[in-house]
């Protein structure tokens, strides 16, 4: 399948920023992992698939709970860091909506927010289902289309600069695009083909700091990161100053930033 300009915008936007979204973003983004195990019957001698796997956070916790773990992820940094974490695992480079197995090839399939960074979503959830063995469960978490006020902070500060979004990154074609709540989740699931698709939202406090929060957009992780980082020195200085301002309704007494963050996690079966 042809890439999208969507695809090409986000593999530029993660080449070489691993160490980055490690050291911020990826804190974050560990916390639905132990539900989405769960919920893809992850365990002992299942042979199981993370897509997007990052850092390797996922295929690591896999790995601890007795599965066999492959894990794909388009970033060669991520796949050498995912290496590191998960010693004699299949992990391999490569991205939605191909990805190199024979048909049938697991027992369950997790992708934790890669639909958030893929150009065609329901090609993606259907090569998901063409890997996993018939019954097998697939589990993705996603980003709301509602952010919660801890991940909406980021975004506060850049409109308050005045900054909006550069047109050379691209939306997601609006042919692709899906309701992103419960019901919508559930609904792309089912048009893929999985059945007894459910969907629940997961919600948690982020502990981190104001300089931690900050260092990923700094470093150009993320969609944020390229808007923040492809703006005049003066402006990011601007939008930087409105981040620290915003940031005081979430920083504890010890300067400790709790940023509210909800995330959808749906799961069906191929």
């Amino acid at each position: 399948m042809t890439q999208t300009a969507f695809d090409a915008s986000e593999r530029r936007a993660w080449a070489g920023r691993t160490d980055a979204y490690a050291d911020s973003f990826g804190k974050l983004c560990a916390y639905p992992v132990p539900d989405l195990l769960d919920a893809a019957g992850v365990r002992e001698g299942v042979r199981v698939l993370d897509v997007g796997t990052g850092t390797g956070t996922a295929a690591a916790a896999a790995s601890a709970r007795g599965a066999q773990v492959a894990a794909v992820d388009a970033e060669p940094g991520m796949v050498a860091r995912a290496a590191q974490a998960v010693p004699g695992a299949d992990i391999r480079c490569a991205g939605l909506p191909r990805l190199p197995f024979p048909d049938a090839s697991f027992d369950a399939i997790v992708g934790n927010f890669v639909l958030n960074h893929v150009g065609q979503p329901r090609a993606a959830l259907k090569e998901l289902r063409r890997l996993a063995r018939p019954e097998g469960l697939i589990a993705v978490t996603i980003w709301p289309g509602s952010p919660a006020a801890g991940q909406a902070l980021l975004g506060r500060a850049v409109q308050a600069a005045g900054v909006t979004r550069p047109a050379h990154l691209p939306s997601l074609a609006p042919e692709e695009d899906f309701t992103r709540d419960e019901e919508g989740l559930v609904a792309l699931l089912a048009e893929a083909g999985l059945s007894d698709a459910v969907c629940t939202t997961l919600s948690w406090e982020h502990r981190t700091t104001p300089e931690e929060w900050w260092s990923g957009p700094a470093a150009g992780v993320a969609t944020i990161g390229q808007i923040v980082t492809g703006q005049h020195p003066e402006v990011i200085a601007r939008i930087k100053q409105h981040f620290e301002s915003l940031a005081v309704e979430y920083t504890a007494p010890g300067g400790e930033l709790v940023l509210p963050h909800t995330a959808l996690l749906a799961s069906g079966r191929a």
